[in-house]
């Protein structure tokens, strides 16, 4: 099947508002490929951190994306054989794949990767550029929003959960400081498509946001 007529739902929005569990189960519910463009950041981040790099050394940051050996399977992650699904959520990773995000020769790096994970028979692909960058030509775009309240809590919920710490005056300045990195940034800034779906999840559970993709997916 060739690339052009494999279909693509874009899932993009800031971080925490729900953006990875409702591209997880849309590809489950509608049997596509899931591609989690977050993680290849976090992923090239960990990376650049182990290594030692510098990381607003923008050539040496790109090279560490270029030479990425990473694989999802179900809901985990990879770094070549090791299993990285928690390292990546760490929020000094997350700090650091937000900065190094807005580095045009690591976007770069990253771009052929993530045009790679359209295959038979379908994708979501979830992320921040991914209706406006990388498929601009998807089927579907769909722009998750919800308040930086709702966002903090669900990511403190979600930290404690796991076992991390977490502070919520911390959680909602570190959201507000991301969002301002994302949407401000000179390459591929956090904004919807002109032709997305906006859907504020503030309200909504995971299952209504998703019936609600869904839904617009069949639609077309």
């Amino acid at each position: 099947m060739q690339d052009n007529i494999i279909p693509v739902i874009t899932i993009d929005g800031p971080t925490a508002s729900g953006k990875g569990t409702v591209a997880s189960r849309v590809a489950e519910r509608l049997g596509f490929h899931l591609l989690d463009s977050g993680a290849l950041y976090r992923l090239t981040a960990l990376s650049a951190l182990r290594a030692g790099a510098n990381l607003a050394d923008e050539t040496a940051v790109a090279q560490v994306g270029h030479y990425l050996d990473c694989s999802f399977v179900g809901d985990q992650v990879f770094l070549g054989k090791e299993e990285v699904t928690e390292a990546i959520r760490a929020e000094e990773v997350g700090n650091s794949a937000s900065r190094i995000a807005a580095l045009p020769a690591v976007r770069q790096a990253l771009f052929d990767l993530q045009l790679r994970f359209r295959t038979a028979p379908g994708l979501v692909a979830d992320g921040r550029d991914m209706g406006t960058v990388i498929f601009p030509g998807a089927q579907l775009k769909v722009f998750l929003t919800a308040s930086v309240a709702a966002r903090a809590e669900r990511r403190y919920k979600q930290l404690i959960g796991k076992g991390f710490s977490a502070n919520m005056d911390g959680l909602l300045a570190d959201l507000q400081a991301r969002d301002a990195r994302d949407m401000n940034r000179a390459v591929a800034p956090l904004a919807p498509a002109a032709d997305a779906h906006l859907l504020d999840t503030s309200n909504m559970t995971a299952d209504e946001a998703v019936e609600q993709v869904l839904g617009w997916y069949a639609e077309k």
